[in-house]
């Protein structure tokens, strides 16, 4: 027999399904995160920081283990530039590590007062606090983690990007990304801080690798640049030159290792190769801090053969990037016509997979740790070179769940999104005005080399490295941090930005990835509120909201002494 329910049980059970219905909508829709990023790097943290503080639900999706990037991973001697134009949520983070060595707990090897005016107490440009430039990657990682815990972001770390198919796009919108552990995001704005571009590429965003033609763009410095030698790290700053093969004279012997026997191509013209990467090496010469450079376990002197014809030629300059940071440690950098610097070794790393990265960046590691192993070591090095390097070794206090050594490479470039404005040299250079400027960086248009190879006259030489100075510091356009809008309309790239080769020499430093992670969010979260695409933010309330935030965006805005 089947009862009949009353018009009173069933209003009451419809009214309990509809709440049942509407509390697990409520529940789906909490589960879409306001902001998504995706990266580990500095501006993944200011690009958090900045979300939070502007009041939405971000989430931190990052396939490190560490926060920071560079910044935390041995690039503590900040290539700063005009440090007036760094303001915003990159001046705070100096700020914040001034405040660490103001601790006397901070200098464990070495006293305060013996760092001096190497970069300890460096006095702000506002005259209201302190900033510190230059810091060990310790402190860097600390200052990034307290950070994030004080504003209690949600950091999920050692999450790898499914670049097969992990990322979902409906109507123009990336809706969701997922990582390789099956791990799905929902989001309404995303932002890629990595430094390879990963989550753009996997999204179908336009991009670039390598070096374009100077027609291109209608520069002079991009391309190759064969001929040119700017800074001393090429065979012209010897005082002859070196032959390139095992038996000098006689190219039937074969050519000494890391040298490559292709034609370097013509100048002007473009390639598809990408600037040296090395890891900055955090060293140490304090007695109770240091370990000995250990031998890897597939080491092969002859790796290094090229490097004793350059001491044999008279370079005694194997010190010259030691720069000090405190706890008399060092942020060590390439030098020279063969350094740290893995030139020709990485052209496949900004595409490659994730198995072939890892390949790339285990190469470069035997080959920088194979390289100090040898200078400390091999009878064939000068003695007073040896003597000397033997003073030093890896700090035992920094990186020490990775043997002591940096756990980022120094990705100084790798794709570079096509967006809707792409910055140049011109810009750069002030050839041609720059719109809607998000932020400003200043230092020299720098590429490291690119190719080593046998010139025309049968010797070995570099290629690629320049260092063009600018006039001034010059505004960044928010144009380069966006898609086409045609391709994506809720992601926006502060660190593989929008530019040429040759711009991006100047804009790829730390502090301003910083000042870009907290102008891209800021504009994510605008079009956000709006319900607009990235590309249609007015750029008056973008601008007002960044100089209301500390941003400095003109030269007119900069932070001055009062």
């Amino acid at each position: 027999m089947i009862k009949k329910l009353s018009f009173k049980t069933i209003l009451i059970a419809s009214l309990f399904v509809w709440a049942f219905v509407a509390c697990n909508s409520e529940k789906e829709d909490g589960d879409v995160t306001d902001v998504v990023i995706y990266g580990g790097t500095s501006a993944a943290v200011t690009a958090a920081v900045q979300a939070k503080k502007m009041g939405k639900s971000v989430i931190v999706i990052s396939p490190d283990t560490h926060l920071g990037g560079l910044t935390a991973g041995g690039l503590g001697w900040s290539d700063t530039g005009k440090k007036e134009v760094i303001g915003g949520l990159s001046r705070e983070f100096y700020q914040r590590v001034y405040d660490k060595y103001q601790e006397d707990s901070a200098w464990n090897w070495e006293d305060k007062s013996e760092f001096g005016n190497k970069g300890q107490g460096t006095p702000a440009l506002d005259g209201e606090f302190k900033t510190m430039w230059i810091f060990e990657p310790h402190v860097a990682e600390e200052v990034y983690d307290e950070w994030i815990a004080e504003l209690g972001i949600e950091v999920l770390r050692d999450e790898w990007l499914d670049r097969d198919n992990g990322v979902s796009v409906e109507d123009g919108k990336i809706t969701s990304i997922r990582t390789l552990s099956g791990k799905e995001f929902k989001g309404r704005m995303f932002i890629d801080a990595t430094y390879e571009g990963d989550l753009m590429a996997t999204a179908g965003v336009s991009y670039h690798v390598g070096r374009e033609a100077n027609s291109v763009y209608g520069e002079e410095w991009n391309g190759i640049q064969t001929g040119v030698y700017h800074h001393r790290h090429h065979f012209k700053a010897l005082d002859q030159p070196i032959d390139p093969y095992w038996t000098p004279g006689d190219p039937s012997s074969g050519l000494l290792p890391r040298i490559s026997g292709e034609h370097p191509g013509i100048k002007g013209e473009g390639d598809d190769k990408v600037q040296a990467y090395c890891f900055r090496m955090c060293m140490s010469n304090h007695p109770d801090n240091r370990i000995a450079f250990p031998r890897p376990a597939n080491y092969d002197s002859t790796q290094y053969e090229l490097l004793v014809r350059i001491f044999d030629a008279g370079w005694d300059e194997w010190f010259g990037k030691f720069d000090m940071i405190p706890n008399r440690k060092t942020d060590t950098n390439n030098h020279g016509p063969f350094s740290s610097d893995n030139i020709g070794m990485n052209y496949d790393y900004p595409d490659a997979s994730y198995e072939r990265r890892k390949e790339i960046i285990q190469e470069h590691r035997d080959y920088q740790s194979g390289l100090l192993y040898f200078v400390q070591n091999d009878p064939r090095v000068p003695e007073e070179t040896q003597k000397e390097f033997q003073e030093w070794g890896l700090a035992k206090d920094e990186f020490t769940d990775n043997g002591n050594w940096p756990h980022q490479i120094y990705v100084r470039e790798a794709r570079r999104m096509i967006g809707k404005y792409v910055m140049t040299e011109n810009e750069l250079l002030q050839k041609k005005p720059t719109p809607e400027s998000v932020g400003m960086g200043s230092y020299t248009i720098d590429s490291h080399n690119i190719q080593r190879y046998v010139d025309e006259n049968g010797h070995v030489q570099n290629e690629g490295d320049i260092g063009v100075p600018l006039p001034g510091p010059y505004e960044i356009a928010y144009g380069s941090l966006v898609p086409k809008k045609e391709e994506i309309t809720n992601l926006v790239v502060p660190v593989a930005v929008s530019s040429s080769h040759i711009a991006f020499g100047s804009i790829r430093m730390e502090p301003v990835f910083m000042i870009l992670g907290q102008s891209a969010t800021t504009a994510a979260i605008l079009a956000l509120d709006e319900g607009i695409a990235v590309q249609d933010v007015a750029y008056e309330k973008l601008k007002a909201r960044l100089l209301e935030d500390g941003q400095v965006l003109t030269m007119a805005d900069q932070i001055v002494s009062k």
